[in-house]
């Protein structure tokens, strides 16, 4: 549940910010809008005018003014990508971080634990260490008295359950990861079907009509990409990331075992 209401409040956060970005830059536009009006003079002097603007603009006004001309139906789509596949992302980054264990800490004070109090000392330190690590120790040492045999089984099948764990939304994120540049394909294909649409009611090949339609459905690709982009850099991370904490994982399992066989003898 907590995870849940993390998740949601992720999501509340990055759309209540991409809302005031998008008001913000609707904001902007009709500004720019406004002045390039209020300065209107002959043709030649408007381009260098406008040239002008483009120059002087920032770039996130840039990237604002070319989200709203690529349409807000595709460009919807593509935005609601971003924010799904990001707040997944950082609800995994965030848990994988809070998996971290440092195993040969652990491994210490397991090992103390069992020359002191035994078994069920050894229990309460697994009990009170967070992670992945911790839980496979558990239940390994829960079943300590049916034999290492079953030890160690134990230790191979909760870790394939923690590993489900680990790699839990991981889909999802590839699947934004891949769709949001098919929106874009989709919108830039619709884009040039609605410019050649354009062409056949004018009669004429009009280069100012090709050129702002085919433009304009090239941005939905453009951003479409971007996302992806954007999302795979994060998904390759939390590959690594639970790709580190699986050798880890398997590691210390193999130490903790080596540490019972130890314990046993000197029973």
């Amino acid at each position: 549940m907590k995870r849940l209401f993390a998740f949601l409040a992720v999501i509340g956060i990055l759309s209540f910010g991409v809302s005031n970005n998008m008001k913000a830059q609707v904001a902007d536009t009709q500004a720019v809008a406004e002045e390039v009006v209020a300065d209107t003079v002959p043709a030649t002097t408007e381009v260098a005018d406008q040239s002008e603007l483009g120059e002087t603009l920032p770039l996130h006004q840039v990237i604002k003014q070319k989200f709203i001309e690529g349409g807000a139906l595709f460009m919807s789509f593509i935005l609601l990508c971003l924010i799904l596949g990001l707040a997944l992302a950082i609800e995994r980054i965030i848990y994988l971080n809070m998996s971290t264990t440092n195993t040969d800490k652990l491994l210490s004070k397991i090992e103390n634990a069992l020359n002191e109090g035994g078994v069920e000392a050894a229990k309460e330190v697994c009990r009170n260490t967070r992670g992945p690590v911790a839980s496979i120790f558990y239940q390994g040492l829960d079943r300590i008295d049916e034999g290492l045999e079953m030890v160690e089984k134990s230790i191979v099948s909760y870790g394939s359950v923690q590993m489900g764990l680990l790699e839990k939304n991981l889909s999802w994120i590839s699947l934004f990861i891949a769709i949001g540049p098919m929106l874009g394909f989709m919108g830039t294909v619709i884009g040039m079907i609605d410019a050649f649409d354009k062409i056949a009611a004018a009669g004429d090949v009009n280069a100012t009509i090709v050129a702002s339609g085919i433009g304009i459905a090239l941005l939905t690709t453009l951003f479409g990409l971007i996302v992806a982009i954007f999302l795979q850099v994060f998904y390759n991370y939390i590959l690594s990331k639970i790709d580190s904490i699986v050798n880890k994982m398997e590691d210390a399992s193999i130490s903790l075992m080596d540490i019972l066989v130890k314990y046993n003898i000197k029973k």
